[in-house]
């Protein structure tokens, strides 16, 4: 089984900036997509950046330009740079990693979600 814990989340200003970190454990055999998705009450979860194991990008258009994914596969770790906060970002921010566990099988994990506020 693997575990995603995030960390980073909080209050922030609009116009200011956080950085999530999201880190994998458990039975790895190996991490493809890392990637972050946002969710607020009464909408679909939805993709904010996702990143492949070559450092392939893909972002959502409401991000690009403010915000960076980035990863650190020896560490398992991927991070979400939030820049130029808006408070439409306000959003509970949950992170996503598929790849293959133990005896090679699929995994698609969830984490556990970070609540992000942008408010004055």
């Amino acid at each position: 089984q693997v575990q995603l814990v995030e960390s980073g989340g909080g209050l922030v200003q609009p116009g200011g900036s956080l950085r999530l970190s999201c880190a994998a454990s458990g039975t790895i055999s190996r991490i493809d997509t890392m990637g972050w998705y946002r969710q607020v009450p009464g909408k679909q979860r939805e993709l904010v950046a996702d990143i492949t194991t070559g450092g392939r990008t893909n972002y959502a258009d409401s991000v690009k330009g403010r915000f960076t994914v980035s990863r650190d596969n020896a560490k398992k770790t991927v991070y979400l740079q939030m820049d130029s906060l808006k408070p439409e970002d306000t959003a509970v921010y949950y992170c996503k990693a598929d790849g293959r566990g133990g005896n090679y099988r699929p995994f698609g994990s969830w984490g556990q979600g970070t609540q992000v506020t942008v408010s004055s």
